[in-house]
């Protein structure tokens, strides 16, 4: 069974940095893109970040670019995200994503077919 699990998620105040981190296991996903999502509260789940499975190609919401960096180890199956500078309007639940066909990219949800279970980011101001 496949599973996506997050980490590094907490109370920050603005300005500040976290690390998230997601572990895959089940399979391996060398060969597919991973990324990550959020869903602030009575809001849509929305694309904030995603990596092609070569490392080569990134992709990131015009909101968090030049803030946040995403990167992944395919020795370990993980994906991290890197957040910098973070606002008050960061502030969500932050979900893991995985796709299942290999060599195709990630940019919505629709692109999606592997979730985690989500970790809180709250930043306050």
């Amino acid at each position: 069974q496949v599973q996506l699990v997050e980490s590094g998620g907490g109370l920050v105040q603005a300005g500040g940095s976290l690390r998230l981190s997601c572990a895959a296991s089940g399979r391996t996903f060398s060969n597919n893109a991973m990324g990550w999502f959020r869903q602030a509260p009575g809001k849509e789940r929305e694309f904030v970040a995603s990596i092609s499975w070569s490392l080569v190609s990134t992709y990131y919401a015009d909101s968090v670019k030049g803030r946040f960096t995403i990167s992944r180890d395919n020795a370990k199956n993980t994906v991290y995200l890197q957040m910098n500078s973070l606002k008050p309007e960061d502030t969500a639940v932050y979900y893991c994503a995985a796709r299942g066909l290999p060599f195709k990219v990630i940019r919505n949800v629709f692109d999606v077919d592997y979730w985690g279970q989500g970790t809180q980011v709250t930043v306050s101001s």
